[in-house]
């Protein structure tokens, strides 16, 4: 809620007449308590009945300018705002002068401590509405800031992810192509059906930035199969993520680019066999950790897969990924966040 809806509100307006009609005829009920114990002159009936009426008359009159320059003032402009207000309080003082001239006190209106009054309000009113003008530009300049950072984050995340779809699309069509020219009708058509399942889940992930652990394992579980399907086996995934723990949250599509990874990157076949470890480690941080088997000829590969992982993780998540190579194992850890579980869209 914005700072003129608070000051707006009922119960606001009336503790702030009631504040200031007590601050503005402060000096009257001075006058009156002096004036009863020390010249003990005592004032009629009708009087107390007249300062009465005039202190709820200032109340009402507070209320009214401070609604008036809270919702229907609406200029930034501080000069233009004093000329509203005073003609305001000129309109209320030839309204308390009538009242005072039916009421017998015809004296009271020329009085200075009244001027004064009636002088206090109309500034304290205007310079209190262009204050509040001033935050509500303000809180609508923070609010428009944030909004254009959150669209830039999002702008930039979805140009992350759209870096994803073609590269694995391209890699996956190499992987079928082997199976159909090797006639393995039956892995072929399992092949197919497991990639439709993982390119649902590419597709979907425009929708959720975030999704659980046991989400991203659940629907990475069919690229698992193809991996171990187009390397004949010779590519083994051993997951080892306690239940409790799936409902911890990662950005979405956060494994796919690390087993590619480990594809393009590595010698696999029947002397290198890869094994690709996934597990929690003592950080809550999700590893994955697989034997480093050199291809002879260098990779073609632009090498924006983990950058484009760490960019994600920095944009979503604030944190970043650790990468470790020792020259024999390759690991990347990935921080996780707690929150509730969702259900999976696989």
């Amino acid at each position: 809620m914005q700072l003129p809806d608070k000051l707006s509100s009922r119960w606001s307006l009336f503790f702030i007449s009631l504040i200031g009609a007590t601050f503005i005829v402060y000096q009257n009920i001075i006058i009156y308590s002096w004036d009863s114990y020390f010249f003990t002159k005592n004032y009629d009936q009708p009087y107390i009945i007249y300062f009465i009426l005039r202190y709820i008359f200032f109340f009402a009159f507070i209320w009214i300018i401070i609604s008036l320059q809270l919702k229907k003032i609406t200029t930034s402009d501080l000069w233009k705002r004093f000329v509203y207000s005073f003609i305001i309080s000129l309109i209320a003082f030839a309204v308390y002068v009538s009242i005072s001239i039916l009421s017998g006190y015809k004296s009271d209106y020329v009085g200075k401590i009244l001027i004064f009054q009636f002088l206090v309000i109309w500034i304290l009113s205007a310079f209190i509405g262009h204050l509040v003008v001033l935050t509500n530009e303000k809180q609508k300049k923070e609010l428009e800031i944030e909004q254009l950072k959150t669209e830039n984050l999002q702008s930039r995340y979805v140009a992350l992810t759209n870096q994803i779809n073609p590269h694995f699309f391209f890699n996956s069509l190499n992987g079928l192509s082997s199976l159909i020219r090797k006639k393995n009708e039956e892995n072929a058509i399992e092949y197919v059906n497991k990639l439709s399942d993982v390119f649902r889940y590419v597709l979907q992930s425009d929708k959720k930035n975030i999704v659980t652990l046991g989400e991203e394992l659940e629907c990475v579980a069919a690229l698992f199969y193809m991996m171990e399907v187009r390397f004949a086996n010779k590519l083994v995934f051993h997951i080892q993520v306690k239940e409790e723990h799936k409902n911890l949250r990662l950005p979405v599509l956060s494994l796919l680019p690390i087993i590619d990874n480990v594809v393009v990157h590595n010698v696999i076949d029947s002397e290198h066999k890869m094994e690709v470890f996934i597990y929690l480690n003592n950080d809550m941080e999700l590893t994955i950790l697989n034997p480093i088997y050199p291809k002879i000829t260098a990779p073609n590969t632009n090498g924006t897969g983990l950058k484009n992982l760490e960019n994600r993780f920095t944009l979503l998540m604030n944190s970043k990924i650790k990468v470790l190579n020792d020259g024999k194992s390759f690991m990347v850890c990935l921080p996780l966040i707690k929150n509730k579980n969702e259900d999976s869209d696989c």
